[in-house]
């Protein structure tokens, strides 16, 4: 068996489970066949885990005013995409981390750090953030990636096993694996970002939230972080992309927002 046949091996097998296919909310073919119930107790074990390892806030105003954007971004998104698997109830909790982050993971759980709201200057822009996050649930990004990644692991292991000795298995390992990594991992990771981006705000933007300070939050953030590393190296999209990719999105979001009842979560 040719060693050249062998790498083509694994894209044959991925086109043909690529015919049963589901497709996100925005209608994005998707290859993800980890049980959503394997899914979910996942996520609620790294969420039980993180309880364990990291402080949760104290600051009753930052929890109350989290709680509140949360609460209606969620109820949003479930009228906005009503046929998306959704979980049966969401659990929020801040943690006390001075990076500016959030997550949300399979199964409702959302978590979000103190440092979040330096960059997320209103409520508006922390709206926009949890929508991001809860786009990612409602797409199944985390049950796409982990079929991702198990099927380039399989495809690895496939060809190692088989690969002429010429070659050198570990190099040739190493270089597949590279390859993987930039060809398919990162550029999915990157569609993940954007679609939970327009999703996030599709959201935010239902749930009365200015869509505009979305491009607002990515302008902090970009102040806050520094240098990126170059765009096709990185799982996520520069944040001139992800700004001009957002202003694309900009009128239909505004259209939605003047039409829907201001969000009040200052107090």
């Amino acid at each position: 068996m040719s060693l050249r046949w062998l790498l083509r091996l694994p894209w044959v097998i991925c086109l043909a489970l690529l015919v049963g296919c589901e497709e996100t909310p925005t209608g994005r073919s998707q290859l993800a066949l980890v049980p959503e119930t394997l899914m979910a107790r996942m996520g609620e074990d790294a969420f039980e885990q993180l309880r364990h390892r990291q402080p949760v806030s104290g600051n009753a105003s930052i929890d109350h005013q989290v709680q509140c954007v949360a609460r209606q971004v969620v109820a949003a998104a479930e009228a906005r995409y009503p046929a998306a698997d959704l979980p049966e109830a969401w659990e929020v909790v801040v943690f006390e981390d001075a990076s500016p982050n959030a997550f949300a993971l399979p199964g409702g759980r959302i978590g979000v750090h103190t440092g979040l709201l330096q960059v997320a200057e209103t409520p508006d822009q922390l709206a926009a953030v949890i929508g991001h996050e809860v786009g990612h649930v409602l797409a199944d990004h985390g049950n796409e990636r982990l079929t991702q990644q198990l099927g380039i692991k399989a495809a690895l292991l496939l060809v190692g096993i088989f690969a002429d000795g010429d070659l050198g298995q570990q190099q040739l390992m190493q270089a597949l694996g590279l390859g993987a990594q930039l060809g398919i991992s990162l550029p999915f990771s990157r569609a993940h970002e954007e679609e939970a981006d327009l999703m996030g705000l599709a959201i935010m933007a239902q749930a009365g939230f200015d869509p505009q300070q979305s491009v607002a939050l990515w302008r902090n953030m970009a102040a806050a972080g520094g240098g990126q590393p170059p765009e096709f190296l990185s799982t996520h999209p520069a944040n001139d992309s992800r700004i001009d990719a957002l202003q694309q999105g900009m009128e239909e979001a505004v259209a939605t927002y003047r039409a829907a009842t201001p969000a009040d979560c200052s107090g």
